[in-house]
């Protein structure tokens, strides 16, 4: 494989002229370049990446981590942040765990597998991630912006949502329709988005007089089985709670697919309500769509970074690349099928959100 050197060499130049044409950068004759650029066609010379990273002291990739590669979560999330680093001339890496090993030592495997490919900084969606993590990675903890998530260490790296309010805003979506009787399908009981997500909902709840300790709580863990499965235990039961909220969209899309297949009115039996503002929640039956929210708050998972990192607001080579990350994510936004009045059916199978004509 040809080298630089053996570039110059029969290019008749200094390795430093070689150097300046390969890269773009310094002064030089025209004539010199061309020549140059011949024998660069004629020996199908393709320079190393770590070295001109290494002459750069930038490697133009910022790495990214995500739990799992798998649903339409985190999809559009790698698609824009790959759109804006593109368009500044850097490139994304990405790494994920797959379940196989503990979840915490999937990210931090993960992390450093990064930072060996010499990234510039990284972007991290975890919610094993813990601060000793940070703390372990030193000076490298600079080069980090955690999304989803908020920690004091590295407070002003880190942009995540408001989920307490995107369950306060969820549950008065549900109380304007005067339900009452309440379902919820949760997400995993260690993620703290859906610890605070709930904590917003049932708080709401008991500020309107209705007490959280009555409402069915299911568990889940974000997916779509979680959902078709939360829907199976509904059924079961004696009769149907008048409206379901799943803690994000891909529950609420497997919830409604059950319920379909049973033969379950969406929204006229029970209401359901998502929470995510996801792309697949278009394309549900009946379709899941954005239920607005006041304007400056933060009321769903979508990841409300813009931009990833301001200037100033940390050192180290990642921050001028962070920057140009503006734009990334959608606002968060809650997600109904449907909401109509409460109504109460003997059958109780359906879904979708339907105001509560004579709420029980």
């Amino acid at each position: 494989m040809a080298t630089i050197k053996d570039v110059a060499r029969l290019a008749g130049v200094g390795v430093g002229t070689a150097s300046r044409v390969i890269s773009g950068n310094g002064s030089v004759a025209p004539a010199t370049a061309e020549r140059v650029r011949k024998v660069i066609a004629q020996l199908k010379f393709r320079p190393s990446h770590a070295a001109r990273s290494l002459g750069a002291g930038t490697s133009k990739l910022i790495g990214v981590y995500i739990p799992f590669l798998r649903g339409t979560y985190y999809t559009p999330i790698l698609r824009a942040i790959d759109l804006v680093l593109r368009a500044q001339g850097l490139h994304m890496v990405v790494a994920f765990g797959e379940g196989i090993e503990d979840e915490r030592v999937e990210t931090n495997e993960g992390m450093r597998f990064l930072l060996d490919r010499d990234c510039d900084g990284l972007v991290v969606l975890s919610n094993a991630l813990q601060d000793e993590d940070l703390k372990a990675l030193g000076p490298a903890a600079r080069q980090v912006v955690v999304l989803n998530r908020h920690f004091e260490r590295i407070k002003a790296q880190c942009f995540t949502a408001d989920h307490v309010q995107g369950g306060v805003q969820a549950a008065r979506a549900l109380l304007q329709h005067r339900h009452k009787q309440i379902a919820v399908v949760s997400g995993p009981t260690t993620s703290p988005d859906n610890i605070a997500r709930l904590e917003g909902f049932m708080g709401e709840l008991a500020r309107q007089g209705l007490d959280p300790s009555k409402v069915l709580t299911v568990p889940g863990d974000f997916s779509n089985q979680a959902g078709w499965d939360a829907a199976g235990l509904l059924l079961q039961g004696k009769r149907l709670p008048t409206a379901v909220f799943c803690a994000n969209d891909e529950m609420a899309i497997g919830l409604l697919a059950h319920f379909q297949e049973r033969g379950v009115s969406v929204p006229h039996e029970v209401s359901v309500l998502g929470y995510d503002d996801s792309p697949s929640a278009a394309f549900a039956a009946p379709r899941l769509g954005a239920h607005p929210e006041p304007r400056g708050h933060a009321g769903g998972p979508a990841l409300a970074a813009q931009p990833l990192l301001r200037p100033g607001s940390a050192g180290g080579p990642a921050v001028r690349h962070f920057r140009h990350l503006a734009g990334l994510g959608r606002r968060p936004r809650v997600t109904q099928a449907e909401l109509k009045p409460a109504r109460r059916h003997n059958r109780g199978l359906n879904s979708g959100l339907s105001p509560c004509p004579t709420a029980s």
